[in-house]
């Protein structure tokens, strides 16, 4: 076999191979709602140091109830990443707040590391379903005492493929 540069070295379990330690799959049905939580918020656990033993990520659910919204805050070095499953996101960012943008159903978000943020359900009356994942299990929430400019900055989506209009 070519050697591609990798290190395939790992030593398979000596109990049962990984039949118990290696893939796992966590029923919708089994998370862990014993995670912190935000009133106007359900978090629950899925993939953790405690439930699997995950080592540099944590992922779950969050439902927030419609017209919801948290506190200004940010999560120190962690990355976040957000994606929709049902209803209308609108995330307010900067260090007033200051610009907003909405993600909907199959749209991810990214939060970078000691980006000040809220998250909001846009809408009324429904809730608003995501996945959330960190770059660590580390429950790190700062919140922050802002106040919010009145009407923040719509920004668009521009990266180096798709370029601002």
């Amino acid at each position: 076999m070519p050697h591609d540069g990798h290190d395939h070295s790992h030593e398979t379990p000596p109990d049962d191979g990984w039949k118990h330690t290696g893939v796992r799959v966590i029923p919708a049905d089994s998370l862990d709602v014993n995670t912190a939580q935000t009133p106007g918020m359900n978090r629950a656990a899925a993939i953790n140091f405690a439930r699997v033993g995950a080592q540099k990520i944590w992922a779950g659910t969050v439902h927030i109830h419609a017209n919801a919204k948290t506190g200004a805050h940010h999560h120190g070095a962690l990355e976040s990443v957000i994606y929709i499953i049902k209803g209308r996101a609108r995330m307010r960012w900067g260090e007033k707040l200051e610009f907003v943008a909405e993600a909907g159903p199959g749209d991810f978000i990214f939060v970078p590391p000691y980006v000040p943020h809220q998250e909001i359900n846009a809408s009324t009356d429904e809730t608003l379903e995501c996945v959330l994942v960190r770059s660590d299990n580390e429950a790190v929430v700062v919140n922050l005492d802002i106040e919010p400019v009145e009407k923040p900055e719509s920004v668009a989506w521009v990266d180096p493929i798709h370029k601002a209009p």
